[in-house]
Parts: C-alpha cells; sequence; structure tokens
C-alpha cells in the first residue's frame, strides 16, 4: 500500500531496516520506526494545527505504544488521546499529558481513581453510566472533570466493536441528567469516525457523524453550556486539518499523519508528513508450486498490502490475499525463482501494531546520516535489551537506495 511512497520518500529507512535485519540485529516480523521522521510530522502537524486555531490530541495505538516515540511526539504536541487505559499508563508513563481518556474504550470503573488523579484535559462518556461513574470518582478526588459526550453513530457508519454513544435524539434528557451530577462539567461533544479518506483518490471528508456532533453541540449551547470543545477524531493530518477548522471543529486527533501512512499518502507521495515506518519479515520456506511463505505476525486485516520488496535481488513480489479470520503464521506472495529461505522482505502498508505480535525496532540519526538502533520492543511499548547501536557496527555506514 505505501511501498511506492517509503522508497521515493525515506528510503534511507528501507537500507537501514533491510540491513538490521540481514545482520541479526532484529528478527523478522519488525516494524522499523524512523524517529526523526515522527516528530518532523508531529512538528509539522503541531505548527498547522496552531495557524488555525486547532488543539490536537496524539494517538499511539499504530505504532505500539512506543516510549520513544511518544517522548518525542510530546515535546511538540504535549497531550494524547488514549484508547483505553493500559495506553494511558504508558503514555503518562513516557511523560505525555492526558488530552482525552475513554476516546475509543470507556474506563473501567475500578480505574477511574488513578486516570483522573492525572487531571485528564477531559474524559469521553458513552452513557449515563459512565457519566456517574466519573462524577462520582472526581468529586472523592475533590475537584470537577471536564466530560465529553459521545454520540451514537449514524446508521452504517459505526465499526463493528465500536458501538456506543448517546443518540442525537436523546442528548437533551442526558444533558439534564448530567446537568445535577456534581462531579462533572459537560464541556462538548465528539463522535468517530468524523473524517473518512475517499476510497479512489483519498481526499479527506467529513462524515454523518460530523454532521451528528456539529447539532449535538448546538443543542447543548441551546442549554446554556459555552466555550464546547468538539473533538474530530480520524483521519487527522495535514490534508484534513484545514477542513476541521473550516467546520468547526475544535480539536483533532492524529494517528497515522504521525508515521506518513494515511490513506492519501498511498496515493499521493507528495502528502506533506514523512514515512516513518517499514515492516520487516523474511521468507520462511518455499511451496511446491514456487510460492515464497513470509513469516507473519504483523499483518493487519486491514492493511491493504500489494507487494514485499527482496532487497537482495530487488523482486518486488505480489503480496497473496489471507482470509481474515485466519491467524497469520505466514504470508504467501507470488511465485518467484529469486526468492529463498532467509531472505529479507519489505513491506510497507497500514497498520495497528497494538494488536499484532510484532516487535518494533526504533532508528535515531537517519535525517542526518548517523543512524542507530536505539531501542527493540515488543508491540505494546514494552522495551528488550538491545539499545544504542551505532549502525556502523551493524555494517550500515551511510544508507542508500535498494530498490
Amino acid at each position: 500500500m505505501f511501498l511506492d511512497t517509503l522508497l521515493a520518500r525515506n528510503p534511507a529507512l528501507a537500507d537501514a531496516a533491510a540491513e538490521l535485519h540481514r545482520s541479526g540485529a532484529i528478527p523478522p516480523d519488525t516494524y522499523v520506526m524512523d524517529l526523526d521522521a515522527v516528530e518532523a510530522n508531529a512538528a509539522l502537524l503541531a505548527a498547522e494545527a496552531e495557524r488555525l486555531g486547532l488543539t490536537l490530541w496524539f494517538v499511539v495505538k499504530q505504532f505500539g505504544r512506543n516510549p520513544e516515540l511518544i517522548k518525542a511526539i510530546a515535546r511538540h504536541i504535549p497531550k494524547f488521546a488514549a484508547i483505553d487505559p493500559p495506553e494511558a499508563r504508558v503514555l503518562h508513563e513516557a511523560g505525555a499529558r492526558a488530552g482525552n481518556l475513554g476516546h475509543l474504550v470507556q474506563i473501567p470503573h475500578r480505574r477511574l481513581p488513578e486516570l483522573l488523579a492525572w487531571r485528564p484535559e477531559a474524559v469521553t462518556v458513552f452513557d449515563l453510566a459512565n457519566a456517574r461513574a466519573v462524577s462520582e470518582a472526581a468529586r472523592e478526588l475533590g475537584f470537577v472533570q471536564d466530560v465529553l459526550i459521545r454520540l451514537e453513530g449514524a446508521p452504517g457508519a459505526v465499526y463493528p466493536g465500536q458501538e456506543g454513544g448517546v443518540p442525537l435524539d436523546a442528548l437533551d434528557a442526558f444533558a439534564a441528567e448530567a446537568e445535577r451530577l456534581g462531579g462533572i462539567r459537560i464541556a462538548g461533544v465528539t463522535a468517530f469516525p468524523c473524517v473518512l479518506c475517499d476510497p479512489q483518490d483519498g481526499t479527506p471528508r467529513a462524515t454523518a457523524d460530523f454532521e451528528l456532533a456539529l447539532k449535538a453541540r448546538e443543542l447543548l449551547a441551546e442549554r446554556g453550556h459555552s466555550n464546547l470543545k468538539l473533538s474530530a477524531p480520524s483521519a487527522t493530518s495535514m490534508a484534513s486539518l484545514p477542513l476541521l477548522a473550516s467546520l468547526g471543529a475544535t480539536h483533532g486527533e492524529p494517528g497515522h499523519a504521525l508515521t506518513g501512512t494515511t490513506p492519501q499518502h498511498a496515493v499521493d507521495p507528495g502528502q506533506p508528513e514523512t514515512p516513518a515506518y517499514v515492516y520487516v519479515t523474511e521468507v520462511a520456506h518455499t511451496l511446491a508450486d514456487g510460492r515464497p511463505a513470509v513469516y507473519g505476525g504483523g499483518f493487519y486485516p486491514r492493511a491493504g498490502i500489494k507487494e514485499a520488496l527482496l532487497p537482495r535481488t530487488g523482486a518486488r513480489l505480489t503480496v497473496l490475499d489471507s482470509p481474515a479470520e485466519n491467524i497469520d503464521y505466514y504470508r504467501l506472495l507470488e511465485a518467484s525463482p529469486e526468492a529463498r529461505a532467509g531472505d529479507t522482505a519489505l513491506l510497507a502498508f497500514r497498520t495497528q501494531i497494538f494488536v499484532t505480535r510484532s516487535n518494533v525496532a526504533v532508528v535515531a540519526g537517519l535525517s542526518t546520516g548517523s543512524p542507530r538502533l536505539t531501542g527493540l520492543y515488543d508491540a505494546l511499548g514494552r522495551p528488550h535489551d538491545v539499545r544504542g547501536l551505532p549502525l556502523e557496527v551493524l555494517g550500515v555506514p551511510h544508507p542508500e537506495v535498494t530498490a
């Protein structure tokens, strides 16, 4: 999906990743992250949001809740939107500040005292039961917590497994009850997804959920609430920030824009954000009909994978489809006499690393020509014991284009 864009915009990352695997420094099923590019993307997004009068809360699930990357992003976008409490804890421990908690996954009631003690800017609630729980926990801690009301998605716009929220026609009654709770203040609304990219050309467009959120904010304003936030998550990027501002959003929640892997990057290599990761695996064996099998573990059903690059020969082989319901022990490539067991394979596609069993390797210094492997982690951000190795030690004095 992103291989052409990666090789055009960040070939040094592809070369460094291939050499890290060839040398044995990283195993197959590893995402290699360009720390410099991630930080540059964060700085770019932060400057554009400030120009447009928007606030950003960054999201990290797509790159594995990695503490090194979190620290780099937080230098430019200080606050985060956490998907769930384990992610929030990693972000908090890395020094980022809580922006929006309960963003996609409601905070379990027994975790509320811990997370609210961080004084998040907002907590998203899906229903009255969670509003009451947040109010009670905040009162016990001695303050009033701002909350965002999550709107129930428009028909046909809700992803399976992400159901929930207050129906627009029930918002007035919900607000009347929430206003009686002493530990919370209605601070705004949110919905998901508010923006999606056109599948043909990648152009970001507002969804019906965005319209629901706008109507909900208007209703709350009529009830006397002021300075209301409207967070419009999904597909937040340099391309969509002007859209958010023009439609009246106050907050965006960039995720894939931080790694240069939005749907627009698949069709337009000229997008401002730099591609910042590549997936590394290797050929495990070859079937009798000549199809190579590469090690799996990091493939994501919605990835849109098209090709794999074999740096040893420069061959680019089609990645064959695989049923989403199957475990990805391996992934098959098209038959090729050029592939052999042990070959490095590079792929670039849209992922959510936190739901894989992959490793994450962080490389710093690519932008200055002095790359070094600064850390190796699991998919949830827990470190392995490889840190601070200059790539010169691994035989990569000057990364060059492999293909």
